[in-house]
């Protein structure tokens, strides 16, 4: 049974910082890529960060212009693990922040709130 937990998020001032957590159970973590999602309320769900495996091609991450250069997905193989660091958060990053992967279908964690506010 494949599952992702997510966890980390909270209530931070505009500028701080939060890192996200992904905890994958139930398949082979180290051969599939995972994805960090956003959706903030009314909005759709929106592809923010991906980081592939290390094989075949090496690891590689990509980003949404809306968070390159503050956001910094990584993952930890040994743990299952994926990490999204948050840094000059903004208002506008207010949302439920998701993992998923695809392995023959997509799969969700339950997402953690992230609320950027003073």
């Amino acid at each position: 049974q494949i599952q992702l937990v997510e966890s980390g998020g909270g209530l931070v001032q505009p500028g701080g910082s939060l890192r996200l957590s992904c905890v994958a159970s139930g398949f082979d973590f180290t051969n599939f890529a995972m994805y960090w999602y956003r959706q903030a309320p009314e909005k759709e769900r929106e592809l923010i960060a991906t980081i592939t495996p290390l094989a075949p091609s090496g690891r590689f991450t990509a980003y949404a212009r809306s968070v390159e250069g503050r956001f910094t997905a990584s993952r930890d193989d040994a743990k299952n693990t994926i990490y999204l660091q948050m840094n000059s958060l903004k208002p506008e990053d207010t949302a439920v922040y998701y993992c998923n992967t695809l392995v023959g279908t997509d799969y969700w964690g339950q997402g953690t709130q992230v609320t950027v506010s003073s």
